[in-house]
């Protein structure tokens, strides 16, 4: 099966929009990326959950629901989804609900995204306890649990150590069956991708081809031993789209610092380099494993790099 193209939306996390002043102006550029992509044939525009830019600053940070309701009804092909929403952000018994609406009124295109977190000053920012990386992902495994719940059974009934819902109903449940594509991001070996294994429909690994090997192995393993379909699994990663007249060209323009995002260096493995060079960077990636390759682009805000990349790659 062919791989299939996605978008990493922007939404001010990167202080995309520095140079738009108008925050609606700001807005109907994301709307107009999302147009074409559902003109295009990409598969899914995925949109970050954030709610300050990195570092933070006064810039435009639009709130990820907010996006991708939006976006639902401003397309009709093209799935919608979250980057993934913060846990923390909002209960899960809430989040379950929201997904539920949001598939019905996207007619089923929802894919709910969910992580641990990991931005400090969202949480200082907006008053949530951070805590340590090892009491989110306690918190993601006991909330996953009750998404789930709420979207399969009548009623949820859920006493944990960090949350606790008493008779929880949430109707309608969404469209798609038997529920709402649930994703679970991070390459945690440990933690993150056990909590894959058993609970997820699909999964973001930001890495290299040759070290997505390596993590799709790793999630294999936890597969086996809770008995779960791998192939169950969707595999995708996040990139970062480059093209220019020589290899070198496209390298110099990587900015500084993605270091935070992409392990490793993104240059000598994410789509940069000539058209020649991202085809074959686009091979490496489904070689290792990878089913949905979700592009950034060098300007996120310019739609004639969205339609370039259709035009050589998507058919």
């Amino acid at each position: 099966m062919a791989i299939n193209y996605s978008i990493f939306l922007p939404t001010g996390f990167a202080q995309e929009f520095a140079h738009i002043p108008d925050p609606a102006e700001a807005f109907e550029t994301i709307t107009r990326l999302a147009w074409a992509a559902d003109e295009l044939g990409y598969d899914t525009l995925w949109a970050p959950d954030h709610l300050t830019t990195i570092p933070p600053s006064q810039g435009f940070v639009f709130e990820v629901w907010s996006v991708i309701t939006a976006l639902a009804r401003e397309t009709s092909r093209v799935r919608v989804g979250q980057l993934v929403t913060g846990n923390s952000y909002r209960s899960p018994a809430l989040q379950a609900k929201m997904a539920s609406t949001v598939d019905v009124l996207s007619h089923g295109r929802l894919t709910f995204g969910i992580g641990a977190g990991w931005y400090e000053p969202d949480y200082v920012g907006y008053g949530y306890e951070f805590g340590t990386a090892g009491e989110r992902l306690r918190h993601l495994e006991e909330a996953v649990q009750i998404i789930l719940s709420m979207w399969t059974k009548d009623e949820t009934t859920f006493e944990g150590r960090h949350y606790r819902v008493q008779g929880g109903i949430n109707q309608p449940k969404g469209i798609q069956q038997p529920h709402i594509p649930l994703m679970i991001a991070g390459g945690g070996e440990k933690v993150t991708l056990r909590l894959a294994a058993r609970y997820a429909d699909a999964c973001n690994v930001m890495e290299s081809p040759a070290k997505l090997e390596h993590k799709y192995a790793v999630l294999k393993r936890h597969c086996d031993e809770v008995g779960r379909n791998f192939d169950d699994i969707r595999r995708t990663t996040t990139t970062v789209c480059i093209i220019r007249d020589t290899d070198e060209e496209a390298r110099a323009a990587v900015p500084p610092g993605v270091e935070f995002a992409y392990p490793g260096d993104l240059g000598g493995y994410g789509l940069v380099g000539t058209i020649d060079t991202v085809r074959d960077r686009i091979a490496a990636y489904e070689a290792a494993g990878v089913q949905e390759l979700i592009v950034g682009f060098e300007d996120p805000t310019d739609e004639s790099q969205v339609r370039r990349f259709a035009a050589e790659f998507i058919k």
